[in-house]
């Protein structure tokens, strides 16, 4: 897919296997995800699901349990790798050159198909456009060699859930996932197609035509996406997707340059591994289109991501303990590209808490429990609980997973060096080994706040004079086709008008 870290002679599609949460892929599963996901990584990759597919949830990580023909041995970093590991060090990124200097997983050759007719890299030659990208898969001879690839995969599943489509959203892999979900809606009706929109923190806004072309792009892509998709998600560390820059998303435990791909990425494959835990776990009883279904209801397509990468536990305190203190506001940040609003609501979310130990009882035996949450007999009914006091009115499925997300290297080592985060446990003590693994909180939300975030994109670029970027519209995108687009991704942002956005509107026109 588009984006990655860097550079690299030749874009392609990636069809692998989604990881385990909290582990890379070990073994083939069925048709999966291309690079690791993130900033502006992975596109156009497509996964299918199944059942026996699943890892279990439990303290020793089984991963996959694949019965097919197809087999990878565990990878082993080659010695090169490993030494260009030890002298740069796993938290600057300075020897992070493609995206395949991080993967941690054989790819095989039906993986991949590659795009030769443009480059990744230079000035042009680049697939910068979304008709660029549609019309590569209506090339018959990119067509038949994408369903051969798809085919080999889904084959060999027992139970197909559905796919997950990773998709840059500013170029023109957009218009390539477009016409993907398109083709996986047409051959696959009644599987789940859920679809991640990736752009990257945008530090040049200089060039004009890229700016204007990132956001004509944009437009499309989420109208296109949302269309032909159980679900859609834009995801970001970028602050804005509109015409004005925003600044990116900041961690509190977490000391991360925005500008390279393998940071932004590593927070946002970390999120994506967790938010997608509830449909692979062998214990769950959810799927894909579950999933899906409850959160897509009245139009709502669109949702957005949230994670609190790590989630702040701190020794000594209990759960309950450390959610009393976030009460009036969830300590997660948002990873969809859009301005936090000041009233938190949301129609229906799926929460996912993991890294957390199975809670014992909280308070004494005779004694009140100091609050409502320490009441709570489980881990799962405490988050439960939670989310129901914080979102009054919300539909809200909670899932607890013991295993925390695994970040050895390659995974960057940004974590403030203060930080030692042991699943539940963080100590503030000096550490200076790689930190093994961190306790992660994320939900998909079906909230208010797509309406500021689509609609504002709809505004700035119903300010274009559309007439000075003709090359665009040359590319093979009908004016006429870009203006319904335009008035489709205005409908579908009022979906989620509910009187709050006045608010901000006023506060956002005050700022202008």
């Amino acid at each position: 897919g588009g984006g990655g870290a860097g550079g690299g002679r030749g874009r392609g599609i990636g069809l692998t296997p989604p990881p385990p949460a909290g582990r890379p892929p070990r073994r083939r599963a069925a048709a999966g995800r291309g690079r690791p996901g993130g900033g502006h990584a992975a596109a156009g990759s497509a996964g299918a699901e199944r059942y026996r597919g699943r890892h279990r949830d439990r303290d020793q990580h089984r991963g996959w349990e694949w019965r097919g023909r197809h087999r990878d041995r565990p990878r082993r970093d080659p010695p090169f790798l490993q030494a260009a590991w030890a002298r740069c060090g796993a938290s600057s990124g300075a020897c992070v050159q493609l995206w395949s200097d991080y993967l941690n997983v054989h790819l095989h050759p039906r993986s991949l198909y590659v795009i030769r007719q443009y480059m990744h890299d230079g000035d042009c030659g680049c697939l910068e456009a979304f008709g660029q990208g549609e019309s590569l898969l209506q090339d018959p001879g990119c067509l038949e060699e994408l369903e051969d690839r798809l085919h080999f995969y889904v084959e060999e599943c027992d139970y197909l859930q559905g796919f997950q489509v990773l998709c840059d959203l500013h170029n023109g892999f957009s218009g390539v996932g477009a016409k993907v979900t398109e083709l996986l809606c047409d051959e696959y009706s009644g599987k789940g197609i859920l679809t991640w929109g990736l752009t990257p923190v945008m530090s040049n806004m200089g060039d004009a035509q890229k700016n204007l072309y990132r956001l004509m792009n944009t437009a499309l892509g989420i109208v296109r996406l949302s269309s032909h998709s159980s679900l859609f998600c834009p995801l970001s560390l970028s602050g804005s997707l509109g015409i004005k820059p925003q600044p990116p998303v900041a961690f509190p435990y977490i000391n991360y340059n925005a500008s390279l791909n393998y940071h932004s990425s590593a927070i946002l494959a970390a999120a994506l591994d967790t938010l997608t835990a509830p449909y692979r776990l062998h214990s769950s009883q959810g799927s894909m289109m579950h999933l899906a279904d409850t959160l897509n209801f009245s139009g709502r397509k669109v949702v957005a991501a949230w994670a609190s990468v790590p989630f702040p536990a701190r020794c000594g305190y209990s759960l309950p303990d450390t959610l009393c203190a976030y009460q009036q506001d969830v300590p997660w940040k948002l990873l969809s590209s859009c301005r936090e609003q000041k009233v938190s609501h949301c129609f229906a979310q799926s929460v996912v808490l993991r890294g957390i130990c199975k809670e014992s009882p909280t308070s004494r035996p005779g004694e009140p429990p100091p609050s409502p949450l320490h009441a709570c007999g489980s881990t799962e009914q405490i988050l439960q609980r939670y989310l129901h006091a914080a979102f009054p009115g919300a539909f809200s499925t909670a899932h607890v997973l013991e295993q925390p997300c695994h970040t050895l290297p390659p995974y960057p080592q940004f974590f403030s060096p203060a930080a030692k985060f042991d699943q539940f446990i963080y100590r503030e003590m000096f550490f200076p080994a790689a930190v093994e693994s961190i306790p992660v909180l994320a939900a998909l939300q079906s909230s208010p706040v797509l309406h500021t975030l689509l609609y504002s994109l709809y505004k700035d670029v119903r300010k274009l004079n559309m007439g000075r970027w003709a090359s665009f519209f040359s590319a093979g995108v009908e004016p006429d086709d870009f203006q319904e687009a335009l008035e489709e991704l205005r409908t579908l942002s009022q979906c989620y008008e509910t009187g709050f956005e006045a608010d901000e509107s006023e506060d956002e026109a005050d700022s202008d």
